[in-house]
């Protein structure tokens, strides 16, 4: 597995890191145990850095990561780098952003203890709060720095402007955002800041959250709790629009013997200011096919001839937490 320094964090980190939304309860039911051998999988084949979050079933993602790490975080603890994210509060009417200081201290808490380790290597705030000044926010995270709680802390979510207000308090050390072939935004403003700031980027939805895994179709029909269900992303014109280029794609990954989920975290990968694509995976299946991408160098034509196809493509956003079921 190809590894990489992760911007000023100094992290040294694979180039995939597996993700655990997908263990959280809002893409639908699962199978733990097939679930915790895919993060064994993505272990043994040399993924060291894992990614989570307080909001993924408030506990549920990150208890269900730790039971599957315990041993090796009991044992070898500074061979894995865990990163979580805050700042989202769940409420009787939804979802509500919350990155005051005492939430943030509350969820870095009961983060600890689902996850069942003493330290957090890479603490993000999960999205940019309108209503908590930028300096109390990166100040309270400073502060569980000092503490040993946390030992980097990052951001998601967050524009340049965003990322450098909260810059002026805590440096910020490594974005998430989201970033895949039919998502681009990001290019314009946000990857030449953190390149400039020396800011480490860790995507999520690099397979644009299944549309470019090849095995949706429009008669497929998602399971009851799955947010894809109630997504524009999933039905409509768009959707069949984007499930074509999805078929061209595919013949293109095939001509050159990889798959199309390959592709797209390679071509995700392939970006310059681009450390990190973050991949879920409920089966080992799934997890082995991902990490194979790692490996797969996209020639400057091969990146002309993709975005030739994606030129038929529409544009679509993800979720937020204001639009979560």
């Amino acid at each position: 597995m190809k590894t990489t320094t992760l911007g000023r964090s100094n992290l040294e980190v694979s180039r995939i890191a597996f993700g655990t939304w997908q263990l959280g309860g809002d893409w639908g039911e699962f199978d733990e145990y097939a679930a915790v051998a895919a993060i064994h999988r993505a272990r043994e084949l040399g993924v060291n850095f894992f990614d989570t979050a307080q909001a993924y079933g408030f506990g549920a993602s990150e208890a269900i990561l730790g039971k599957a790490l315990r041993d090796e975080l009991s044992r070898d603890r500074d061979d894995l780098v865990i990163a979580t994210k805050g700042g989202l509060r769940q409420t009787d009417s939804g979802l509500v952003r919350d990155a005051s200081p005492e939430w943030l201290r509350k969820g870095v808490d009961a983060s600890l203890t689902a996850l069942g380790i003493e330290h957090i290597d890479l603490y993000q705030v999960h999205w940019p709060d309108s209503a908590v000044p930028a300096a109390e926010t990166a100040g309270a995270l400073g502060d569980l720095i000092v503490e040993g709680k946390i030992g980097h802390v990052g951001v998601s979510n967050y524009n340049s402007s965003q990322m450098a207000e909260f810059s002026a308090t805590l440096p910020v050390e490594t974005l998430q955002p989201p970033y895949h072939l039919f998502r681009r935004e990001i290019e314009d403003e946000v990857l030449p800041y953190c390149l400039d700031n020396n800011i480490g980027v860790l995507v999520y939805g690099p397979l644009a959250h299944g549309l470019l895994t090849g095995t949706l179709s429009v008669h497929t029909a998602f399971e009851e709790g799955d947010w894809r269900g109630t997504s524009k992303v999933f039905r409509g014109g768009t959707y069949r629009r984007n499930l074509a280029t999805v078929r061209a794609l595919e013949k293109f990954a095939a001509n050159r013997g990889i798959t199309v989920s390959q592709l797209a975290i390679a071509w995700t990968l392939a970006n310059p200011a681009v450390d990190v694509a973050i991949v879920g995976a409920r089966q080992v299946s799934h997890i082995e096919d991902s990490l194979r991408a790692v490996d797969i160098s996209l020639t400057d034509s091969d990146l002309d001839e993709i975005e030739t196809i994606m030129d038929e493509a529409t544009p679509v956003a993800g979720p937020s937490p204001e639009g979560m079921p």
